[in-house]
């Protein structure tokens, strides 16, 4: 037995794990570099603050799209041809938003930036969920964290460019770097199928793999309460991660500072995805993202008495360790309790609904500090969407804990 747990998880999978990761961090920068260049796009189109985030909500929506799309590409022809395709959508997306002279034609070309980042995130998530059995949990993590630390990274390598006021060169700029970068990456990559342990179906009831063990609901009724969930959970996520750097130039901190603690809150992020990931491993995915979505309501709150630069340093800290966990975990409950053979298309569509609450709640901030002068409503509105997704985790605990017991009784 100690043998077969040993090649559950094989030196080839974590070669995959290591260049996927690189990947993800350079692939999705067009989710990142659109929140970065906000207040850049509302000085120079002369925009209100709603009006800034339409490029934003273009490329959640894209992402989104791309998630469910990309998916399904991969559930039939593998990764190579969906990276391909997406790497030239990505750099072709960033020189012609170079010509933008309005916010509508910004808005229409950030959907395919969007598009083209999702083949980095969903996809690679479910490609990974294969190769990997007694850590999966991690290893999903891990993947997904290559999100974020691109969001905690690319702000520090086009600063120079934003406080110059020059948008396009850092678009220019980042077209450079993934052109060189992701081809190299791809060449490592390969396009192999997992390899199957031939005990897995005896192991995986001792670890926390896909087993025999379902949850009492049909499997529709698990992807629409997932898709709900995400919704919810990523309306109050949406609030911090996208308002952080308009919040600390409102409180005089300026455009550097605002930079800064966004890239420190993803940084927070990454660290968060790999411990939630390891947690998920131990506890269980469905436990570990309550106590995630409990920890994000917690540090939401803590944005409304603590307002001064020091202390949003601190809150943006605990808010990235406490959130960043909360999307890859879906992918794990996904792969944990639902065919192997859906988990791309499953999860695309998981994404996609993380991206509907992503882009609500990141346009729902807007007009609301629009119309209050203030983002202190904004952050109650998260706040009550967080408590949502909370009760709906809490009825599939229920649910699973009702489908283990029927387990060992029989």
């Amino acid at each position: 037995m100690k043998n077969n747990l040993i090649d559950l998880d094989s030196r080839e999978a974590w070669f995959r794990l290591i260049i996927i990761f690189t990947m993800s961090i350079i692939g999705t920068a067009g989710m990142w570099s659109v929140v970065i260049i906000m207040p850049t796009i509302q000085n120079e189109f002369d925009l209100d603050r709603a009006a800034s985030t339409y490029p934003y909500v273009a490329t959640m929506f894209g992402y989104g799209v791309g998630n469910v799309i990309i998916g399904r590409m991969l559930d039939k022809i593998g990764i190579k041809k969906p990276i391909i395709f997406a790497l030239i959508l990505l750099i072709f997306s960033y020189l012609v938003s170079t010509l933008a002279n309005n916010i509508l034609w910004l808005s229409f070309v950030q959907f395919f930036l969007g598009f083209s980042a999702a083949a980095f995130f969903g996809p690679m998530m479910a490609d990974i969920s294969q190769f990997f059995y007694k850590r999966k949990g991690l290893a999903v993590s891990l993947v997904a964290s290559g999100q974020h630390l691109c969001g905690a990274i690319w702000p520090f390598l086009i600063k120079d460019f934003l406080l110059d006021g020059e948008w396009r060169h850092a678009h220019l700029f980042i077209a450079l770097v993934c052109s060189i970068i992701i081809p190299i990456l791809f060449l490592l990559i390969g396009n192999k199928k997992p390899f199957l342990n031939k005990n897995i179906d005896q192991i995986a009831p001792k670890l926390n793999v896909n087993s025999s063990l379902k949850l009492s609901i049909s499997n529709k009724n698990i992807q629409i309460l997932l898709m709900f969930a995400g919704v919810f959970c990523c309306v109050a996520m949406s609030m911090p991660q996208v308002h952080i750097v308009p919040l600390c130039i409102d409180n005089g901190f300026g455009l550097a500072v605002g930079t800064e603690i966004l890239s420190y809150m993803l940084f927070a992020a990454v660290m968060s995805r790999v411990i939630f990931g390891y947690l998920s491993d131990k506890l269980g995915p469905i436990q570990t993202l309550i106590l995630c979505s409990t920890l994000q309501a917690v540090s939401l709150s803590l944005f409304l008495p603590f307002d001064s630069q020091m202390s949003l340093y601190i809150v943006a800290i605990f808010f990235g360790l406490s959130q960043g966990g909360i999307v890859p975990i879906y992918a794990v409950i996904i792969s944990k309790f639902l065919p192997a053979n859906e988990v791309a298309e499953r999860v695309g569509l998981l994404i996609f609904a993380t991206i509907i609450g992503m882009s609500l709640g990141g346009w729902l901030s807007g007009e609301i500090y629009d119309y209050t002068n203030s983002y202190r409503l904004a952050f109650l509105n998260g706040i009550f969407w967080n408590i949502i997704n909370l009760g709906i985790m809490i009825y599939l605990y229920l649910l699973y804990k009702q489908s283990l017991k029927k387990l060992v009784i029989e």
